[in-house]
């Protein structure tokens, strides 16, 4: 599903892009659930396990920054997470036997959906090596200005950097350290519906406002080589992390030299860490 050229430009700048990956019918069931849960939102007044909401969030005027864990909350989320086409994705760089980790549908809303500053994901659920990948799909058309997710190309063949400010945990990479990144050539793509994103966890990423009077729900997997363990416990209390979803478990695990940044037990959400609102 990937070809020679898409794989060489993964491994060497750590993200590849696929333009209009996902068919038609799973976009139609994935929205359809999607807007069942930006309905049911509008009962909500604060952020809880379910939902992690904009401040100015309200029955009338829904503002979600995230619906947590959607494989849990429906089962077209698992069902495409752990069947559809974008397995074949994982399978294509991460081998024969894999790990669903984590999933989570990222949303910024039009006319000012938040940020996220630049950060690299593997910090917040640390593993015994960095073979895992998130694969994103644009849920809707995705243009510049919509607050699309960059990427830093190579980063992830560089340092991992703290994400801890003293004792607190901020989810993002310090400001002084920025200049040893290359930020000016963050790449921001855009995309119509059904685009999907790859990239390796350790590669920089964020995103910018969104600006424009379009939402942009962005649904998000994490799978791991079935040999990667994780050293928290995140996912490992949710109905599907850590299924194996293809191949076979494995009986021992890899250990990458490198070290890795572990969290604070409480992380919360990347927008709770990044906001300070934790």
């Amino acid at each position: 599903m990937l070809t020679a050229t898409q794989l060489a430009h993964y491994h060497e700048h750590g993200y590849v892009v696929l333009d209009g990956f996902v068919s038609d019918h799973w976009l139609t069931r994935l929205n359809q659930v999607t807007e069942s849960f930006i309905d049911h939102s509008r009962s909500v007044t604060v952020s809880n396990r379910q939902f992690d909401i904009e401040p100015n969030h309200s029955s009338t005027m829904p503002r979600l920054r995230r619906l947590n864990s959607p494989v849990d909350q429906d089962e077209t989320y698992w069902e495409f997470a752990a069947q559809s086409e974008i397995v074949d994705l994982a399978e294509a760089i991460l081998g024969p036997n894999i790990k669903f980790h984590h999933g989570k549908l990222n949303f910024k809303w039009a006319h000012g959906g938040e940020a996220v500053k630049w950060h690299q994901d593997i910090q917040f659920w640390p593993h015994t090596n960095y073979d895992l990948i998130t694969i994103g799909v644009y849920l809707e058309d995705v243009v510049a200005g919509q607050g699309e997710m960059g990427f830093i190309p190579g980063s992830h063949l560089g340092d991992l950097y703290d994400q801890y400010d003293g004792e607190r945990w901020t989810g993002h990479i310090k400001d002084a350290d920025l200049p040893t990144l290359n930020v000016e050539a963050a790449v921001f793509p855009v995309g119509r519906a059904g685009t999907v994103t790859i990239h390796n966890c350790r590669t920089v990423h964020g995103s910018l406002p969104n600006l424009s009077a379009q939402k942009r729900p962005l649904l998000l997997q994490t799978y791991a080589a079935a040999d990667a363990f994780a050293y928290t416990d995140l996912v490992r209390t949710q109905p599907h992390g850590e299924r194996i979803i293809r191949g076979q478990a494995a009986r021992w695990a890899r250990h990458d030299p490198r070290p890795c940044q572990v969290p604070p037990a409480k992380v919360g959400t990347i927008f709770q860490a990044q906001q300070r609102e934790m």
